[in-house]
């Protein structure tokens, strides 16, 4: 998270105005006519701009003679994150075993409370957080196990049965498929021209697994060197159509199947971006803030860079801190204008 010296008043203002909750614990507004401070995502109504004065912590406010938001708790965002962070400590250490309640109690917070602040930083509940964690356990086990169950239960699956209910509509592979590389599966393709660049989409019976620019059946076959490539027919037909015109009208398509793979730390960063509304951008620390781990701006940049479904998961709404466009796997030229059509 960047420090809030490097905002000016206007950014901050802005962030205000839009009530960003990843701008909270950056700054607290401060509202000289009421005499408090708040966070930039409180949803009281906004005060007029010539009445704010805004801090970098609410230390410094109070210092000036303001008070704390009831509404808001402005001074509670640090309590938020350090809970998070130990439930997180907590929920790796067990395995995924312990419920709402218990955590709730380690952290001081009432079950329903702390379910809203866990989800609003990461993008997952407690629960999902967990079984999401115990899946990447169980594919990274698969890839060097000599059994198949015994990677299923060092993961900590009560039983294989359970692996494969939870593993059920991802990606439609078995515990086999996954040992395997994904050997077996077929994978439906086809490359369209479109007015940002030619553009390859390509998708198995779950969903859409690859959307890129600039590429074709060389490129896909190196992403999935073991499976079957087929040319997509008439039974894709509507899907891949459905994908040109969320491309050609971003911030359309939320509705589009997906299916991807990644790890638990990458699904909480692609659910993210996805959570980013169409028209605004984010920076790599404001993610890395929105999913409950601030000093993580690399690893963020290191997930987005990983996602292979274009515009759909959109990485391109992640900006450099300085206000830049950063970089863009399929060039910044496709990158601005991809913001460009969002904006308007």
């Amino acid at each position: 998270m960047e420090h809030a010296t490097h905002l000016d008043d206007d950014s901050r203002w802005a962030a205000v105005l839009r009530r960003d909750r990843a701008f909270d614990g950056r700054f607290v507004t401060g509202v000289l006519t009421t005499g408090i401070y708040c966070r930039p995502s409180c949803a009281a109504r906004h005060p007029g701009r010539g009445n704010v004065r805004f801090f970098a912590t609410g230390v410094e406010a109070r210092a000036a003679g303001l008070r704390a938001c009831k509404r808001c708790l402005p001074d509670d965002v640090g309590r938020d994150e350090a809970a998070v962070l130990a439930a997180i400590d907590e929920i790796k250490a067990s395995g995924g075993s312990l419920t709402l309640d218990e955590l709730a109690q380690l952290t001081g917070y009432s079950p329903g409370h702390f379910q809203r602040v866990f989800t609003r930083a990461t993008g997952l509940s407690p629960a999902a957080y967990a079984r999401a964690l115990r899946e990447e356990r169980a594919k990274q086990a698969l890839a060097g196990a000599g059994r198949v169950t015994d990677a299923i239960y060092d993961a900590g699956y009560e039983a294989p049965s359970r692996f494969y209910a939870a593993m059920e509509g991802k990606m439609g592979m078995t515990a086999n498929d996954w040992k395997n590389g994904g050997a077996g599966r077929t994978i439906h393709y086809t490359v369209v021209e479109t007015t940002l660049a030619p553009m390859l989409v390509a998708a198995t019976g779950k969903g859409v697994c690859v959307l890129s620019f600039n590429e074709g059946e060389e490129e896909l076959r190196a992403r999935f060197p073991k499976a079957a490539l087929v040319e997509g027919g008439e039974d894709f037909r509507d899907l891949f159509q459905r994908v040109v015109s969320a491309v050609e009208q971003p911030g359309t398509g939320a509705d589009i199947p997906l299916d991807v793979k990644g790890t638990a730390f990458q699904q909480r960063c692609w659910q993210a971006l996805r959570e980013i509304p169409p028209g605004e951008t984010r920076s790599y620390g404001e993610q890395a803030a929105a999913i409950g781990n601030p000093k993580a701006r690399r690893a963020v940049g290191s997930a987005n860079g990983a996602n292979h479904v274009a515009v759909l998961i959109p990485c391109h709404r992640v900006i450099a801190a300085d206000g830049t466009l950063g970089g863009y796997a399929y060039g910044l030229e496709i990158k601005a204008e991809l913001l460009k059509r969002e904006a308007e």
